[in-house]
């Protein structure tokens, strides 16, 4: 087989070795609500799988709510009914970032009209004085604010000013959701700082399996109403028996994504060797949201005069994996959602380039010699014309 390079790890980074054990020693477990032995050898996987996601966000096990992936965790938080003990408390406003993922932007359980949202800069970080503006303007006798923005956006890496964003929140005594999902395992996260209430977690984008995520609490307070109600799993949060080959595999790529971040500057190294190269050999590709903090591992160029798709498909028929854009609209390419919330006009689209930390030399060499050959028929054709 050819040598192939993956550059796509924001869409899903690969199944790392210890998630891929950890699932297949769980398939045969029994359901970890039984209580004879072999259920509780279950609930055990279930548990200590808890304790190393809580562990890569600085939080409690007990705060851990385990769903089916990010985009159920999402709709789980995004809704106006939640509870305060037995007491119901109501979330009159969703309050969003117009660069969020649609798990956030589509507002989850509000109705369309009772979601507000807000604009970022050209570098893509958040309007601070739009969201205070809005929140200075929310009427709390309808019930509070509830504000969901991400961490670190999906397709340009950029980083938003979480603390600055939870001061406003907090001031307005609203309650704040964070989409972690990218940021997870690429920069520290500590949710027993008080910045954030809720953060959502995703076990694919750090090496784990599909088909899990998670809702992490800062504290026991108050929790939305049930998604999916029926049996009491998940203390009554998220019913359901649980997916256990996938929720161990999920602790197995927590507990390394947590190892991995003392290595996070090679990656920052090598995705500016990428850049390098693109420079290089584009030398008017334009990088979007490099102005601003971004993931290390995360790059978002446009080519002039060729089409995203059209790339895209040049480098995976010369061996690498990239894409264009994010991977959440079932392979469609269209429109950046995030280069018009930042003002970019986007004819032709942008290609994002995401790496882990087992990301090699090699790999960049064949991205280069893929580039190349791109930038050459790119070369011929501007001349034919």
């Amino acid at each position: 087989m050819a040598a192939r390079a993956y550059f796509d790890h924001n869409a899903s980074a690969p199944l790392c070795d210890a998630a891929r054990a950890a699932v297949v020693a769980a398939l045969g477990a029994a359901n970890p609500s039984s209580v004879h032995s072999e259920g509780r050898a279950a609930r055990r996987i279930v548990e200590d799988a808890r304790r190393a996601v809580a562990a890569l966000v600085n939080g409690r096990p007990e705060h851990v709510v385990f769903t089916s992936g990010a985009t159920e965790a999402a709709t789980t938080l995004l809704t106006p009914d939640w509870q305060m003990g037995r007491a119901a408390l109501r979330m009159s406003r969703l309050y969003v970032c117009q660069a969020d993922h649609p798990c956030l932007l589509s507002g989850g359980r509000f109705p369309a009209g009772q979601v507000t949202r807000l604009g970022v800069g050209g570098d893509g970080i958040l309007d601070l004085a739009a969201l205070e503006a809005a929140l200075a303007a929310h009427d709390k006798a309808d019930g509070l604010p509830l504000v969901a923005i991400h961490a670190a956006n999906n397709e340009t890496g950029v980083i938003q000013p979480v603390e600055a964003i939870s001061r406003i929140v907090k001031a307005a005594g609203g309650v704040l959701v964070l989409d972690a999902v990218q940021a997870a395992g690429r920069i520290p996260l500590d949710i027993s700082a008080g910045s954030v209430d809720y953060l959502i977690l995703s076990s694919h984008k750090i090496g784990g399996p599909k088909g899990a995520g998670a809702v992490v609490a800062a504290a026991d307070l108050m929790m939305p109403k049930p998604l999916v109600a029926g049996g009491g799993q998940e203390k009554g949060h998220r019913a359901g028996t649980e997916n256990l080959p996938a929720i161990a595999g999920f602790g197995a790529a927590a507990r390394q994504a947590l190892a991995a971040l003392v290595a996070i500057e090679a990656v920052r190294a090598r995705r500016d060797a990428v850049e390098s190269v693109v420079s290089e050999l584009v030398p008017d590709a334009v990088f979007f949201g490099a102005g601003a903090p971004r993931l290390a591992n995360t790059s978002f160029f446009a080519i002039p005069g060729m089409k995203a798709e059209t790339a895209q498909i040049a480098f995976d028929l010369a061996g690498v994996a990239l894409s264009a854009g994010s991977a959440c609209s079932s392979g469609k390419v269209g429109p950046s959602h995030v280069l018009k919330a930042m003002g970019i006009s986007d004819g032709q689209g942008a290609l994002r380039v995401s790496i882990g930390p087992a990301t090699t030399d090699e790999d960049i060499e064949l991205f280069r010699t893929a580039l190349a050959g791109i930038a050459g028929r790119r070369a011929g054709t501007e001349k034919a014309a």
